[in-house]
């Protein structure tokens, strides 16, 4: 009886292991390709398409880990905790429909590419990788039709036939125009109900397509688009090894440094604790994980230096929306490959509006002015000698060195820079600081695949509803509509960061990047914004967005983190909220802000 328990439980993590194996190869190749490039002039055969196609491993597979542990993003109820209702279950059973159309869309595509006959590497096919598409698909949509029955036997029913419903009717309808309407309501109320936004997203697209007769391959032609991007590696390894960063020691040491850094004391713990939270957010990919790695460590610091908990709070919640400007934030990574511009190049013009956010936060926030009680008699009299807590710390800190540097320098592409910081993660804190056992590696691996599986099957959907709009027509519709209505620069700069600051609120920040993004750009370039500066705009105004509710996550985090209620996390971020908006007027108006830094150290700036 063991042994077949044992058994199951090693097939259902089969799903874990492959989006890890997936993402440690990801890792290692690029690394095996700048050590070999010197000595041999090639290493790896096809290294870099190689490496695309473990990301779309790591995207599919991730993203059934990402569904068993609860992790697939939705606007509604989760569903968890007390009994699902009806409408919830009935959401679940939807996306499992969708699925199923998904699967026959993505089995569409994966025929076409066997006929075509490409070869990845050493002789394999590419439509071997490719099948992983359908294949997930399939079990995605088996999983979620489970979540929708009220006993086994109907979870089991379910989990067979929502699917199997889902691919038969896009086997009949496929290429013919249908009538998008009833499609639509379904999907809005599947939505608020409690529908994972994938399913959402995916099935607004497949109703456009529908509606126009379109062939449903393009859908999936849209997500294995994504998956492959060849800048897209840089996602799952720079969120790979801020998680490393976050699940060791490397939180503490850097904690230590920022405190003796800004002096100590109210002021210098509070400057800190915001600088550390912005960094850690720009490693891990998500302010979600940074108030889980650092609130643990950072509210009682706070404590000590006298420092009023509901402030404390507010500071740490607020501080860890802040790292999305800064290198090698994911957002700013994503927003670069939508967009079309250098990563490097948003790498630099994200740090002076980084350092302009914080100071807004801190000034206009009014979280200097608090604190100013006696210190309590626990706190050390002695603080450590900057040299003694920089030296504890020195591997963490050569991190972003290693990072930027070795993209900005032309030494190593996007992917392996990623690589390069990834494998400097692994080995620093396994070697130099042993503080990297088997197991953490392997969970880490398993994190990243989650969050990371999760946020690319938004993204192939989104991209897939975007490719609709923009055939359409829609951006060139939105610029005639929006230059009637507002004739002036300025008006429509503060007209954008509000409407923004509402799509932060309610979008997932990647979908809002994937969706918005090819629709707001042609606008901003009509009134003479280039495409730099309204990244820096929109990813600052998306900062607003992690303490909104119903996407602004942050607030969640925090009363699950702080075990306070929601309602009083949300009063001591209000302040925060306010701060940051007038930081990204600031941004917004001054572009000098965004692109000064590109210019003077020779990056390219486009101006339209």
């Amino acid at each position: 009886m063991d042994m077949g328990l044992s058994a199951v439980r090693k097939l259902t993590n089969l799903d874990a292991h492959v989006a890890s194996l997936a993402l440690a190869l990801m890792m290692v190749i690029p690394l095996i390709e700048i050590f070999m490039r010197p000595f041999l002039g090639s290493g790896i055969e096809n290294a870099p398409v190689l490496v695309q196609h473990l990301g779309l491993l790591l995207a599919m597979f991730g993203a059934l880990v990402a569904e068993r542990h609860g992790h697939l993003t939705s606007l509604g109820s989760s569903g968890t905790g007390a009994t699902p209702t009806l409408a919830w279950r009935s959401a679940q059973c939807l996306a499992a429909v969708v699925c199923g159309v998904l699967a026959y869309a993505s089995f569409r595509f994966v025929q076409s590419e066997r006929e075509a006959s490409h070869l990845l590497a050493y002789g394999l096919p590419t439509w071997t990788v490719q099948s992983a598409l359908p294949l997930c698909f399939s079990l995605l949509g088996f999983k979620l039709g489970r979540r929708a029955g009220t006993s086994v036997f109907a979870s089991l029913a379910l989990s067979l036939l929502a699917p199997l419903a889902g691919f038969l009717i896009a086997w009949q309808l496929d290429g013919m125009s249908v009538t998008v309407w009833p499609a639509l309501a379904l999907v809005g109320i599947a939505l608020v109900a409690g529908a994972p936004i994938f399913a959402v997203l995916g099935g607004l697209a497949l109703a456009l397509f529908w509606s126009e007769g379109m062939p449903l391959a393009s859908v999936a032609l849209s997500h294995y688009q994504i998956t492959v991007n060849p800048s897209l590696p840089a996602l799952p390894l720079f969120t790979f090894a801020g998680l490393l960063f976050a699940r060791t020691g490397a939180a503490r040491r850097l904690g230590d440094l920022f405190v003796v850094l800004m002096g100590g004391g109210v002021h210098g713990t509070v400057v800190a604790v915001a600088v550390l939270c912005s960094f850690f957010t720009a490693f891990t990919g998500g302010s979600g994980v940074t108030i889980l790695a650092l609130g643990g460590l950072m509210l009682p610091l706070l404590r000590n230096a006298a420092y009023p908990e509901d402030k404390g709070i507010g500071l740490v919640t607020s501080a860890s929306a802040l790292g999305v400007l800064l290198a090698p934030s994911v957002p700013l990574i994503m927003y670069a490959i939508i967009a079309r511009v250098p990563i490097a190049t948003m790498f630099l013009a994200g740090v002076v509006p980084a350092l302009v956010m914080v100071a807004c936060l801190l000034f206009f926030g009014g979280f200097l002015k608090a604190g100013s009680g006696p210190r309590p008699a626990t706190e050390p009299l002695v603080q450590p000698s900057l040299a003694h807590v920089a030296w504890k710390a020195k591997w963490e800190i050569l991190a972003p060195f290693v990072a930027i540097g070795s993209l900005a320098s032309g030494v190593a592409t996007p992917m392996e820079s990623a690589a390069l910081t990834a494998g400097y993660a692994v080995l620093t804190q396994a070697l130099a600081h042993r503080e990297l056992p088997m197991r953490l590696l392997l969970k880490c691996l398993s994190e990243s695949a989650q969050i990371i599986g999760g946020v690319l099957l938004i993204l192939g959907m989104a991209l897939a509803l975007t490719n609709f709009l923009i055939d359409a027509g829609i951006p060139d519709a939105a610029i005639e509509a929006v230059q009637s209505l507002i004739p002036n620069r300025w008006i429509f700069l503060v007209a954008l960061t509000v409407f923004l600051l509402l799509a932060g609120a309610l979008m997932e920040i990647f979908a809002a990047i994937v969706v918005l993004v090819p629709l707001l750009l042609p606008v901003a370039q009509s009134y003479g914004i280039g495409p730099v500066h309204f990244g820096i705009i929109f990813l600052a105004a998306m900062e607003m967005g992690f303490l909104c509710p119903p996407a602004g996550l942050n607030i969640f985090f925090a009363s699950a983190m702080f075990g306070k209620p929601i309602r009083a996390v949300a009063a001591s971020v209000m302040p925060a909220l306010a701060a940051i908006f007038l930081g990204t007027l600031f941004i917004a108006w001054l572009p000098e802000l965004s692109t000064a830094l590109p210019s003077l150290l020779g990056g390219s700036v486009p101006a339209q």
